[in-house]
C-alpha cells in the first residue's frame, strides 16, 4: 500500500438485500470465492445500497482517507482497487424529476500527471 493510502473496506448485499452490519470498515459485495484482485486497468463498477447512517460512516471514512494523503485503496471480498489521485477532486451534483425525483451527488477522482508534466497547444 502506497504511503498516505487509506483501504476502505466491508460487507454489504447488493441490489435490494439489506446492508450487514456497519464497522469502521466499508467493505462491498463480492461475486468470486478465490483471491483478491487487483484493479489496476480495464472497467470495474459496483453498486451498493446502504442506509442513511451507513452512507454517513462510508462518507466520513472516505473523508478521513482524503484527509490523510493523496491515495487511497477500495475493496471487497475478492477485488481491490488501489488509487492515487491528484487535486482538484470534481464533485458533481445533478438532480432530475423525469421519472422520480433523484439527487446524485458523485466524486470524480484523477490520477497525478507523470513526473509533473504538463502539456501545451502552441
Amino acid at each position: 500500500m502506497h504511503t498516505g493510502t487509506r483501504l476502505l473496506t466491508g460487507h454489504f448485499k447488493s441490489r435490494g438485500g439489506l446492508p450487514s452490519g456497519m464497522s469502521e470498515k466499508v467493505d462491498f459485495p463480492s461475486n468470486q470465492s478465490s483471491g483478491t484482485e487487483v484493479i489496476t486497468d480495464g472497467f470495474f463498477e459496483r453498486e451498493v445500497y446502504l442506509s442513511g447512517s451507513e452512507t454517513a460512516a462510508l462518507l466520513r471514512t472516505l473523508a478521513d482517507a482524503l484527509e490523510e494523503g493523496e491515495g487511497l485503496t477500495i475493496s471487497g471480498d475478492d477485488w481491490e482497487i488501489p488509487f492515487e489521485y491528484a487535486e482538484p477532486i470534481e464533485v458533481e451534483v445533478e438532480f432530475s424529476n423525469r421519472s422520480g425525483r433523484e439527487l446524485e451527488i458523485e466524486l470524480e477522482f484523477e490520477e497525478p500527471e507523470a513526473d509533473g508534466e504538463t502539456f501545451s497547444v502552441e
